[in-house]
């Protein structure tokens, strides 16, 4: 017989009229809440904050946060717990906490996007099939041995291959987001372990929902079993034939570019209640309807995205973490036997086991590298937010009991717990396109070849200043340039990044925006106009910013490039850059150095190759020349600049001139290198007036920035290296004032706001081949000695 226990509550209202009035306004519904979301999201946050840097995702701080506050701990039968969390108090705070789920999923659905099923290869079909497969016919099979051989209670015996399966499901609501905490959703690893969860989330979403349709009409004994089904299957119908073209509607209603209707975002939060009320009614979990609109909604722009960036922050933030407050509320420790605890965690083992085995084998099969095909395991076998909503839907029906579910909800904290740091440890996804074993750099190319570039574009104003870069880096039909264009923009509105390579006659604007054309279109014109000389490829990355770099760096590997050409994040034309935008772009293109597979130039635009030159800048023939100047003072970026000038010197249009700043002290193993590169110069340009090569002595660092004001002037473009040996006297003491360390000492003096300078500047850096971890670690630090370094110096304020 159950026991019912009844509590009377005297009813005040809802509302307090305030201390200053009398009133406790924790005796009162809406003040306990707002006070549970509060220390809820904050005990999250604090977790996140610790252990963020450990590599641990945001499921173990909220799973954390929940148990900490639970009855366990703080929530027990204490002062604490009678004030904050009352039992009067539980029925809207669970209210609130499953709304707040109901919001996370639909969202994960909508940032979801269902192509990559189609797109998914035969690889990723077959690590999810096998991922799914493999550990449910394992833990099942532990099962029944278990159940034959080991003396147990009932209540765990009857729910032991019930325990099995659960633990054998996957999600790829759960494998995107852990992916997007670990910052590797556009790896290589992670767009497979998402097209992989696709397939095994997808047969698990079906295996759960018809195990709960069968557990419920056995339950009620009314045989509605096909009508139960029929109506399950009427509401996917309503969703993906009326709801879906519907929001498609709402896209195709929408110009480029231009924000969704209020009216639209209101219509679909209309769509979730109706399908989560509908899922109610069908007799299955109200959060199904919401998880299956959020898989129809478009991804991305502009319904998805709009969708994401009202409701993501607050969802995740605020509302999100009372769920897992909900969820650690029926964790009770005290009721765990340690017997039961071994059993489950045996299943739970072989489960773990047979998703990391199902997830290997296939992957050795297909010749991945056995580090990977274990990070990829490890990925596949996480749990989180899907697996809680299973097991609570299961322990609702009677398949489980609570103390077996308060054992397997701490159990996947604790493998998942332990996984995620193992991943970020075991997984570099930068190791793919670092290259040691041949250089790709100008200064090693061989001459009269194709040169390979990658041109980075954030805005499209920037499209006139790389062209015209492109054109004085003399492309000729005997040395062609093949130049891959990729406008980067930030992942909004889907979980998976997407790498578009745009092709004549092929709309790809649903995937894009209207940016891309017009680059893309600039490109290819310039590409018909010297079709003998230059090969143009374009595509489109959206991604997040953290990871952006990976994109970058992948498609410079794969297309051998010798050189990534990245804009400066500050822009002194016309372009308005709010610092919004100019931070995350500095920090790809921090990024983008620090793990370059080929050399790199940040090209700081000040218009300058944009302007007519003056009738200073014209050659004897009566052709107008880009005026550029090459600042040389020692180490490999000086050589990597002095040979990409020794290209332009074949120009007929530019006019170059290279200024050597000696140093009585330079290393002598250095200066050897340095003129050969040096001597390669003077060779390119023997015969040809309109370059000149200096000498400049200079004794210290005062000396050679007098020299450098004096030249700024004169120029279009100056080539500079960025990094510098910190010991050299010309350097000595000048690193204290460096505004833009991406830039190197020479860059950002010539960049600085405060300097009135009006040349474009392109800094060069070469590839860093071999270079030790600790160097790329200190790569935008000049106290590193025996290494080239960025140094800084206070600029001159006039």
């Amino acid at each position: 017989m159950n026991r019912a226990n009844w509590i009377c509550e005297t009813q005040k209202g809802i509302r307090s009229k305030g201390v200053f009035l009398g009133d406790n306004p924790l005796k009162y519904p809406s003040p306990i809440l707002l006070l549970q979301l509060t220390i809820a999201a904050l005990v999250t946050a604090l977790f996140q904050f610790i252990l963020n840097p450990l590599g641990e995702s945001a499921y173990i701080s909220q799973m954390l946060a929940g148990i900490l506050l639970g009855p366990s701990f703080l929530g027990g039968e204490n002062d604490f717990a009678e004030i904050v969390y009352p039992v009067k108090s539980f029925y809207i705070s669970q209210t609130f906490a499953f709304f707040g789920c109901m919001l996370f999923l639909f969202l994960v659905g909508v940032k979801m996007d269902l192509s990559i099923v189609r797109r998914s290869g035969k690889k990723a079909v077959v690590i999810g099939l096998s991922a799914f497969f493999v550990p449910l016919v394992l833990n099942v099979g532990f099962a029944l041995v278990l159940q034959r051989t080991v003396t147990m209670e009932p209540q765990l015996h009857k729910s032991l291959v019930a325990i099995a399966v659960f633990q054998c499901l996957s999600s790829f609501h759960v494998i995107g987001c852990l992916l997007g905490d670990l910052k590797l959703l556009n790896s290589e690893l992670g767009r497979l372990a998402v097209s992989s969860s696709m397939i095994s989330g997808v047969i698990s979403w079906i295996w759960v929902i018809l195990a709960f349709t069968v557990r419920l009409s056995t339950m009620k004994k009314t045989g509605n079993l096909p009508f139960m089904g029929l109506s399950l299957a009427a509401l996917f119908v309503l969703i993906i034939f009326i709801m879906r073209p519907i929001m498609l509607w709402m896209v195709a209603q929408t110009a480029t570019g231009k924000p969704i209707k209020e009216s639209y975002i209101v219509s679909i939060f209309i769509m979730v209640m109706i399908c989560s009320l509908l899922g109610e009614i069908v007799g299955q979990h109200f959060l199904i309807g919401p998880m299956v609109l959020g898989l129809a909604v478009p991804d991305g722009p502009p319904l998805g995205s709009a969708l994401v960036e009202k409701l993501d922050s607050y969802v995740s933030n605020i509302l999100l973490p009372s769920y897992f407050l909900f969820t650690g509320a029926r964790i009770n420790l005290s009721e765990i036997r340690m017997k039961t605890v071994g059993i489950v965690e045996v299943l739970a083992l072989s489960s773990f086991c047979g998703k990391v085995l199902g997830t290997m084998v296939p992957s050795l099969y297909c010749k991945m590298p056995a580090i990977d095909a274990l990070s990829l395991g490890l990925i596949m076998s996480a749990q989180g937010i899907t697996d809680l909503l299973v097991l609570q839907h299961g322990m609702l029906l009677l398949l489980i009991d609570g103390e077996c579910y308060s054992i397997m909800i701490l159990s996947s904290v604790l493998f998942t717990g332990i996984i995620t740091p193992i991943v970020k440890f075991l997984y570099n996804p930068s190791k793919r396109y670092k290259s040691t074993k041949r250089r790709r750099t100008i200064e090693h190319s061989l001459p009269n070849m194709e040169l390979g570039l990658l041109v980075c574009m954030f805005h499209q104003d920037s499209t006139p200043s790389i062209i015209n870069l492109i054109e004085v880096f003399n492309p000729t039909p005997k040395s062609p340039i093949c130049f891959c264009v990729v406008h980067l923009i930030r992942l909004s509105g889907r979980t998976a990044p997407v790498l578009i390579t745009h092709r004549p006659g092929k709309n790809t604007s649903l995937h894009s925006n209207n940016y891309s054309d017009h680059i893309i279109n600039a490109f290819r014109l310039y590409q018909e106009h010297n079709a003998s000389s230059v090969i143009m490829n374009a595509f489109t990355a959206i991604a997040p910013y953290a990871t952006m770099h990976d994109e970058v760096c992948t498609l410079a590997f794969e297309k051998r490039t010798s050189m990534i050409i990245i804009p400066f994040h500050k822009f002194f034309s016309a372009i308005q850059c709010t610092e919004e935008l100019a931070h995350p772009i500095r920090s790809v293109n921090r990024n983008i150095l620090q793990n370059a597979p080929c050399s790199v130039g940040i090209l700081v635009d000040r218009g300058t190759l944009n302007k007519k030159p003056s009738a200073l800048h014209t050659s004897i023939s009566g052709r107008s020349l880009y005026s550029v100047g090459t600042i040389f003072v020692e180490g490999p970026d000086d050589r990597e600049a002095l040979a990409l000038a020794t290209r332009m010197a074949g120009n007929p249009n530019v006019s170059l001139t290279v200024t050597k700043f000696t140093d009585p002290k330079q290393n002598k193993t250095q200066k050897e290198i340095d003129s050969e590169v040096i001597m390669k110069y003077k060779t390119a340009i023997d015969g040809k007036k309109q370059h000149v090569y200096k000498e400049v002595h200079v004794k210290d660092s005062v000396d050679m920035i007098n020299e450098i004001r004096s030249m700024e002037d004169f120029f279009d473009l100056i080539l500079v290296g960025r990094r510098h040996d910190s010991d050299s006297p010309l350097f000595m003491g000048l690193t204290e004032w460096n505004e833009f360390p991406e830039l190197g000492f020479l860059g950002d003096m010539l960049a600085s706001f405060d300097a009135n300078c009006e040349v474009s500047v392109l800094v060069v850096q070469q590839q860093s081949f071999g270079c030790a971890e600790k160097e790329k670690t200190d790569i935008f630090n000049c106290h590193v000695k025996d290494s080239f370094s960025v140094v800084d110096i206070p600029h001159n304020r006039h």
